[in-house]
């Protein structure tokens, strides 16, 4: 048995108008709740979480039109969105509608198209602005109500049917808005309302990557016939002391995946999100020298299937997967429901795959055991960011 290895990762990234017209701040009052009808609103007494210097440097990296046409130009995410839309129209044509970080407004306005009554575009960012001009060049102001500030600020005075939420981080919950999307389910969604995406699932496999592990350190034994391995130590410590985001294909994957965390939109808690731990046990499915580990994530557009007004109970979607901790269950038939996948046998994503590389390989030989526990948890600086704890043996 390989002499055990501890590894503790902060995975930080290097990176006088009338209601129609105008883009609503933080607090504004809805259109609905200054119309001349009134709405049944649940009571929602949840102390709401202070806006930090963090969040506001969050909102502030999303101004910028950069990432936002990196995600759209990512067809496999935006056409699986849109997919799913259409998909549950349904749900959606005559109902109301909240997208929670909506961007560019592209879903709000996917929405619209599906025939929804409102939906309204929430955005802390200042991105909210040019979404609200895409929304009035589309003619859509009338369906589509842009409001500018945090989903724990914003007020909506009526209850809704969907929520829909390209939510995703890295590794899944790096810097992702699921507590956002938490906080609207909460607040707004009716008795039996629908959200898209309806679960989620991260998963981890051990890895090998050569090709890498010469680009960053074996590059450094010979450089135009100059020894210089003095630096290979260094090349190491940048190469691999932090998790990196790139693609790898299904090739490099050594073992069949193991599920770390699997999360229900219509269950999951603020609470359960702050520490993650996972015990896993691989076997190797060939000789090779092991690099570290992968992982990715998929969610599914499930549908509509939560009669419960307890939103806190368990559902019937796990009883279709793997509970947490065990082997990835394949999907023997695509039509059961539709899935975002970034794992590594599939189309590439802007998300990719996150590695954690260990400093020097270890070679595997054929069905090798390999077990060990990880722990993904919230900074307690920056609840955005995650420390990765990793056990292995």
């Amino acid at each position: 048995m390989f002499p055990q290895e501890n590894h503790s990762n902060g995975y930080q990234h290097q990176q006088g108008y009338s209601h129609r017209e105008r883009v609503r701040r933080g607090t504004c009052r809805s259109r609905a709740s200054t119309s001349s009808h009134s709405h049944s609103v649940r009571v929602y007494d949840q102390p709401r979480p202070p806006c930090t210097d963090f969040d506001v440097a969050y909102f502030h990296s999303y101004a910028h039109l950069g990432i936002h046409q990196e995600m759209i130009k990512d067809r496999v995410r935006t056409d699986t969105y849109r997919d799913a839309i259409m998909q549950h129209q349904s749900f959606i044509a005559g109902k109301v509608v909240v997208d929670v970080g909506c961007g560019t407004g592209i879903l709000s306005i996917f929405c619209a198209q599906a025939g929804a009554k409102r939906v309204y575009a929430i955005d802390a960012s200042d991105i909210a602005l040019q979404a609200n001009e895409v929304v009035k060049a589309n003619n859509l102001s009338d369906v589509v109500v842009v409001l500018h500030g945090r989903v724990e600020d914003v007020e909506i005075n009526e209850e809704v049917d969907v929520i829909i939420s390209e939510w995703m981080g890295y590794m899944l919950l790096y810097e992702s808005m699921l507590g956002s999307v938490i906080n609207a389910r909460d607040r707004w969604l009716k008795p039996g309302g629908l959200i898209l995406p309806s679960s989620s699932t991260l998963y981890m496999a051990p890895v090998t990557h050569t090709d890498r592990y010469s680009d960053s350190v074996d590059f450094w034994r010979n450089v135009y016939g100059i020894d210089m391995s003095a630096m290979v130590s260094l090349a190491k410590q940048c190469a691999f002391e932090e998790p990196s985001v790139e693609t790898i294909t299904g090739e490099n994957v050594l073992t069949w995946p193991h599920v770390v965390k699997y999360i229900d939109s219509y269950s999951v808690t603020i609470q359960e999100l702050e520490s993650v731990t996972a015990k896993f046990k691989f076997n190797s499915m060939m000789r090779a020298p092991l690099h570290g580990f992968a992982f990715w994530f998929d969610v599914e557009f499930n549908g509509h299937a939560i009669p419960s007004t307890n939103y806190h109970s368990t559902t019937s979607f796990v009883d279709n997967h793997q509970m947490n901790g065990s082997q990835r269950k394949r999907r023997t038939n695509p039509n059961e429901a539709l899935v975002l996948s970034t794992a590594p046998e599939d189309p590439p994503t802007h998300w990719q795959q996150t590695l954690i590389y260990f400093y020097d390989p270890i070679e595997l030989e054929q069905d090798q055991l390999i077990e060990g526990l990880v722990t993904l948890s919230q900074s307690k600086e920056n609840a955005r960011f995650m420390n990765i704890h990793l056990e292995y043996t």
